[in-house]
């Protein structure tokens, strides 16, 4: 496992050490990280998609089609989707590979598509959003969302829409470019209240956030958005905080991971509708590496739940909630083919069932998706060799 956790942040150590924004054309010995950063967007392969349902059970669909984002629909669970519709009309590089992903909402007949434009420069980007007025059929131009147009990271979008409005947050290194002291990078938000037409002025979180690791978004009980992230806590841990927009963080995870690189592992977040938040992350910590799940209510933290085989790989993990019951889906991989592996708890996560294999692929995959929707949850699952797989949980 040892190995696996080395493969695993050999990219990020690139990504987030001190030369992460120097130029091309380095003295010999020192990587051209430009140049890397080039040809990874090049052969990255596209699988990561987006998925929800909306309120008449409508399953919806985001995928990235060389350089548009496409979205179809369909109206039987998968079994057949609609022509798809084209959202950005100008071809446009965007990441769909594994931490950074699109991002799918519909609230009534309004569409919001979210997504990281990566720029030619090392690990840069924007942060990019459409909507479509009139149920799919047709989108508005793409809005950048960070207001900061610098050449640097806003990347690793998160969207969350509700009849509150739409919320989108994202990585942002602004307030570390040229601070060699500054760590991390921070997370920033933006909202919009009139459907997704303008958005108000970018707002900080929280400083010292991990550079590359996804976001997990979602409402608390009353609406307000709940962020979920991959912090850096004293010098170098990267355990992970939550927070309600516009509230102090709360640490969660007290791993006390430290390590000189990022992760590329971000967490999940689910909340119930009793108010508790339920938590899902992958730690390297030497005391306890591996997968792990915890739910929160208000300041009562449960004792962390390990979960997954760690010989084969356990990682990025999805969590959703209906009800009382809980999933918990993740990623592992035995050496042959890659298998997504679940549990369920029908008692908010006081006690769970065995693992369960729910599907298998021996090429290339994305990472695993959970939606709730039509009464059910629903695993959402992209591959190279199979296709998408659409997995009724429970069932």
């Amino acid at each position: 496992m040892v190995g696996a956790i080395v493969t695993l942040l050999a990219g990020c150590l690139i990504a987030t050490g001190a030369a992460a924004h120097e130029p091309a054309g380095h003295a010999a010995g020192k990587p051209d990280f430009s140049r890397m950063w080039q040809e990874r967007l090049e052969s990255a392969p596209r699988l990561a998609v987006a998925a929800t349902f909306d309120a008449n059970g409508r399953l919806w669909l985001a995928r990235t089609v060389g350089k548009q984002l496409q979205v179809s629909h369909s109206d039987d669970a998968g079994q057949h989707f609609s022509p798809a519709v084209t959202v950005n009309r100008e071809p446009e590089l965007i990441s769909a590979d594994g931490e950074a992903r699109p991002a799918i909402a519909v609230v009534d007949q309004r569409v919001y598509l979210s997504w990281t434009q990566p720029l030619p420069q090392a690990f840069a980007g924007h942060i990019r959003f459409a909507a479509s007025a009139d149920g799919g059929a047709t989108f508005a131009e793409p809005l950048t969302i960070n207001d900061n147009r610098q050449a640097i990271t806003h990347r690793f979008n998160a969207m969350l829409a509700n009849e509150h409005g739409v919320t989108m947050a994202w990585i942002d290194k602004r307030d570390g470019d040229g601070q060699p002291t500054y760590r991390g990078a921070a997370i920033y938000t933006a909202q919009s209240t009139d459907g997704g037409r303008s958005f108000a002025a970018n707002r900080k979180l929280a400083d010292h956030s991990c550079e590359c690791c996804r976001i997990g978004l979602a409402a608390d009980r009353d609406g307000t958005p709940l962020a979920f992230w991959r912090h850096i806590f004293g010098r170098n841990e990267r355990d992970f905080a939550i927070a309600r927009l516009g509230e102090p963080l709360q640490r969660a995870s007290t791993d006390g991971w430290a390590i000189d690189a990022c992760p590329h592992h971000g967490g999940s977040l689910a909340v119930d509708e009793q108010g508790g938040r339920h938590i899902a992350w992958f730690t390297g910590a030497a005391k306890s590496p591996g997968l792990h799940y915890r739910r929160i209510d208000g300041e009562r933290m449960s004792v962390p739940l390990s979960f997954g085989d760690l010989d084969a790989q356990a990682g990025h993990p999805a969590v959703a909630t209906a009800g009382s019951g809980i999933d918990l889906v993740w990623r592992e991989f035995d050496g042959r083919e890659n298998r997504i592996v679940a549990i369920h708890s029908a008692d908010r996560g006081q006690t769970w069932s065995k693992p369960m294999r729910l599907a298998a692929t021996a090429g290339a995959a994305d990472d695993p998706l959970l939606i709730n929707g039509r009464g059910a949850i629903w695993l959402i699952w992209n591959t190279a060799d199979n296709g998408l797989k659409i997995v009724r949980l429970g069932t």
